[in-house]
């Protein structure tokens, strides 16, 4: 079953001589539940595709269909709305709100929505996600591996049909980034839960199910790891 359609999709900055394309005529397809890595250089597209896919930034043309909805056929506040419901966002530089503390941030997103707690959920996921002890904690007084753990469970705790990671390891060390992709290795299988990773580095890449390789806005490479 196809979670994720993106249809020529095409993202160009400025006018006229001074436009830049960052994404060019992309067209591809995620299973659901399948586990994706998006690797290429600086300034392949990579980012911008993320932003694109996560509805944060609206395409020049083209089309991203989410669980069987076109984002970007829906109004500004519907997008909002759907966005906060069905995707997951994970960020290199956490994007934690400094003044919320850890069950404050992991929950905020359900709090948005006006939403209640299922506060079972919320403990298993503090467990899972080794916090148990710091609910309370500042986000400045966490380390910064347990800052993303605080950024995965909030993209995570309303159980999102997608879940989109970008560089998610870029500001770690290699035992932290360790545990982070197993982390998010372990989501994927307990909860079949679909994530499209953005990485530079291909050892992290070879761990998921699919790498997409990017160049110049384009897919020059898609390759299947396992099925």
């Amino acid at each position: 079953m196809k979670l994720l359609n993106v249809e020529h999709l095409t993202k160009t900055y400025g006018k006229g001589a001074a436009a830049v394309t960052a994404v060019n005529d992309l067209s591809f397809s995620l299973e659901k539940g399948q586990f994706t890595a998006i690797v290429g250089p600086s300034g392949s597209g990579k980012s911008t595709l993320m932003h694109i896919l996560g509805g944060v930034d609206r395409p020049t043309s083209g089309r991203v269909i989410v669980d069987g909805v076109d984002l970007y056929a829906l109004s500004t506040s519907a997008l909002a709305v759907f966005r906060r419901r069905q995707i997951g966002l994970i960020y290199q530089f956490y994007n934690l709100i400094p003044v919320l503390n850890v069950r404050e941030n992991l929950t905020l997103p359900l709090l948005l929505d006006g939403r209640q707690v299922n506060r079972a959920h919320l403990d298993s996921l503090v467990k899972k996600l080794g916090l148990q002890g710091r609910e309370a904690f500042l986000p400045n007084q966490l380390s910064g591996g347990q800052q993303q753990r605080v950024s995965i469970g909030r993209a995570l705790i309303a159980s999102p049909a997608l879940v989109l990671a970008d560089e998610p390891t870029g500001n770690l060390d290699s035992k932290n980034s360790g545990e982070i992709i197993a982390l998010l290795k372990a989501f994927h299988q307990e909860y079949n839960a679909t994530i499209l990773l953005i990485t530079h580095d291909e050892h992290i890449a070879l761990q998921t199910d699919r790498i997409i390789a990017m160049e110049d806005g384009r897919i020059i490479r898609d390759e299947v790891i396992r099925s």
